[in-house]
Order: structure tokens, then C-alpha cells, then sequence
């Protein structure tokens, strides 16, 4: 799993920091050597208080009072080299100077108290997210996996994508899904997702029982009168929760997919410079919802040859916007990076996307690559041999 570092962020806001410490020194010495030299019914004495201002919005209160304490003797000097210390016009410069410097200082360092506990928060929330969503297997079976998570930034939230791999008797099972919401109920709801696809995968079941298993071990109890909350009132996070989804079952030795599709974006198949989207023609509600509706969870087959490779993602990716509001073109994008490594194609497109969203995404944003690698002296399929066709299983 790959997420955006946050120590990383620290340390380039640290670098910046330190460029912007010239900036209040350089103001004091142009706005002192002026003031010496300009004739003296002008005073520029009072746009000395910008320079402790300025420090106050990116250093901490210790910076701001040395930049404030240098402000002052400057004034002192500039009192001294145009009348004296006992000027009153000077004098009440100073006093105002000082009692500035004093607010400022104070101001900076509750700044400088929010800023550490939003990084500890954004620190928890990081961890936290970590340990939900492990890192997938780089191998399982004949099949090549990678896989990214990208955070959005606005308001330090984190969400509910997950994503999870599980090896069975001759196969590989994957989920990807994304819940609805943000911050701790999300995570909260993608780690029970989470936990019961790792427990039901180890119990053998057909792929549709499994995800009706899945579907049955997430949905809220309809005899618990308030779950989640307080004082006999339901929490709205909770009722009103779901997780699209999309589940596979990959054999080892059979060149095919088995999809189960939750309300997902579908599955793209990337093949001999094509890219075909799996979409199924019978997908099932979301997971959480399928206790409205009566729900048979069917599982439809995909060719799945080697040399190919399977995109797996969450809404994050295609509904991120660039500066003119238009979506991300996941499948126009992936379609030039055809026969990239799965580790190569989502580093390409993460780059890609990034720079399509300026740098900051509105949402969270998953991606999982899998490759069936050709062996050794294997043709890989052409565009038009062995095109996917949803089969029911």
C-alpha cells in the first residue's frame, strides 16, 4: 500500500519555513536604513510592527519574540540616530512596538499549539488507516499484484476505500470497495468489511454465498432499537451506512474472473492496448443495502489470459476534477500505459491523476493492479482473441 507521506509534507513545510525567516529581518533592515535617511518630519518607524506580524504566521512564539526584541532595537536605533531615546514621538513607537510584539507572540503560539494537535491527528488518523487497510501481497499464486491509496487532504478526513486479497485452494480473492461517509465511522465500517472478507474467504464458499455472507455480517441488527447511539436515538452514520463493492475469485489455473459487483465502478481489463470495462449485467445493491430489496448475488465470468491485467478502483479516481470540472479519464489514461508492471501503471497513473487534480484530490482514491504474467515462450492475447464475455457462474 502506498500513501501520501506525511512526514514528507512536514519536512518540505519545514524547508519553506526556513526560506520565510529572511523575510521579517529583511523587512526591518530596509524599513530601519530608510528611515535614517529620510528627512525628519517622516517617520517609518511604525511599519516596523509588520515584521513580528509576518513571523507570527509561519514560526513559532520563541522566532516571533527574537524578531519583535530586533524590531524594538531598531526603533532604539533609529530614535538615537535621528533626536534621541527621550523623544516622545519616538518613545510611544517603541511602547506600541513592544506591546505588539507581545500580542503577536502570544497569538503564534496558540497557532502553533493547534498545528500540533491537527498533525497528531492527522498522524492517529494515518495509523490508523494503516492498519486497516494492510499492504497487498506482491505475488500470490501466478498472479502480479500493486496497489495504492491515495488520502484526500481537504479538512484532514480519512475514508472508507479498502481494498484485500485472500489466497483459497487454488485461487486468489479480492474485494475493493469504498464506503459512504468519511472520518472514523468510515474507517470504522471498512475495517468490520475488512475483517469478514478475511474470515469468510478461509470458509470455502461459492463466491455469491460468500458475498451474501458478507452482505449479512456488515447489515445493522433490525431488532437493536438505536445502534450507535445514545439515549435510545439511531446514529445516521450507521443506519444509513452501505459499502459498494466489487468481488473476485481468481483461479490459478483457469484463464478467467469470477465478479460479484455491489454497486462498483467496474473492473477495467487492460489488454493488447485496449481497455475493456467488466461490466456485469446483473449487479447487486450495495453492501448494507440489500435488506431493502429482495437480492440474489450472482457471480458472472470474465476472460482473464496472460499478459493481461485487471484495474481495480474506487469512485475517488474517476470522479476526481481538474480546474475546469472534468473528470479524471481513467480509461483513456490507462489505455497508453497497456503493458506496464502493475507496480509501473499505478505509479504512471497516480502521477497522472495527481497532476489532473492539482495536486489535491476532493476524495479518497484506491487503485489495485493484477496481473497473470505469460510464461516463459507464451503468446500474449491480441486484441481480438479471447474477448471477455459475463458468463453466470
Amino acid at each position: 500500500m502506498t500513501s501520501r507521506p506525511f512526514l514528507q509534507s512536514i519536512r518540505e513545510s519545514r524547508r519553506r519555513r526556513n526560506v520565510l525567516y529572511v523575510v521579517p529581518f529583511a523587512l526591518i533592515a530596509v524599513v530601519t536604513a530608510v528611515d535614517v535617511s529620510v528627512p525628519p518630519d517622516v517617520h517609518l518607524g511604525p511599519f516596523l510592527v509588520a515584521a513580528p506580524a509576518v513571523a507570527a504566521t509561519f514560526s513559532g512564539p520563541r522566532m516571533t519574540a527574537f524578531v519583535g526584541a530586533v524590531a524594538v532595537l531598531a526603533q532604539c536605533l533609529v530614535a538615537v540616530s535621528r533626536t534621541s531615546l527621550n523623544d516622545l514621538n519616538h518613545t510611544y513607537q517603541i511602547i506600541a512596538l513592544v506591546l505588539i510584539s507581545v500580542f503577536v507572540t502570544f497569538f503564534a503560539h496558540l497557532r502553533v499549539r493547534n498545528e500540533r494537535a491537527v498533525t497528531q491527528l492527522r498522524s492517529v488518523a494515518e495509523a490508523a488507516q494503516r492498519v486497516v487497510l494492510r499492504p497487498l501481497p506482491a505475488r500470490s499464486g501466478p498472479l502480479r499484484i500493486a496497489s495504492v491509496y491515495l488520502a484526500a487532504e481537504a479538512e484532514a478526513q480519512i475514508g472508507g476505500d479498502l481494498y484485500a486479497a485472500a489466497r483459497t485452494m487454488g485461487g486468489t480473492r479480492l474485494i475493493i470497495g469504498d464506503v459512504r461517509g468519511k472520518g472514523l465511522s468510515a474507517i470504522g465500517e471498512a475495517a468490520s468489511v475488512l475483517g469478514a472478507f478475511h474470515a469468510l474467504s478461509r470458509q470455502r464458499w461459492p463466491l455469491p454465498e460468500l458475498v451474501a455472507h458478507l452482505e449479512a455480517s456488515i447489515a445493522p441488527d433490525p431488532d437493536d432499537p438505536a445502534p450507535g447511539g445514545e439515549g435510545g436515538e439511531r446514529d445516521p452514520d450507521l443506519t444509513e451506512s452501505f459499502v459498494t463493492a466489487a468481488v473476485l475469485d481468481i483461479p490459478d489455473d483457469a484463464a478467467e474472473i469470477r465478479l460479484v459487483s455491489c454497486g462498483h465502478p467496474p473492473p477495467l481489463l487492460l489488454r493488447a492496448g485496449e481497455v475493456i470495462p467488466l461490466g456485469v449485467r446483473a449487479p447487486a445493491p450495495p453492501l448494507g443495502l440489500a435488506r431493502l430489496v429482495v437480492t440474489e448475488h450472482t457471480a458472472e465470468t470474465f476472460g482473464f489470459e496472460a499478459g493481461d491485467t485487471l484495474l481495480l478502483y474506487t469512485d475517488g479516481v474517476i470522479e476526481s476534477r481538474d480546474r475546469s470540472g472534468n473528470f479524471y479519464p481513467l480509461r483513456e489514461r490507462a489505455a497508453s500505459r497497456c503493458g506496464a508492471g502493475p507496480d509501473a501503471l499505478l505509479d504512471s497513473l497516480c502521477a497522472d491523476l495527481l497532476r489532473h487534480a492539482g495536486g489535491c484530490l476532493g476524495d479518497d482514491a484506491a487503485l489495485v493492479a493484477i496481473e497473470r504474467p505469460a510464461a516463459p515462450g507464451e503468446a500474449a492475447p491480441t486484441a481480438s482473441s479471447g474477448l471477455p464475455g459475463a458468463q453466470p457462474a
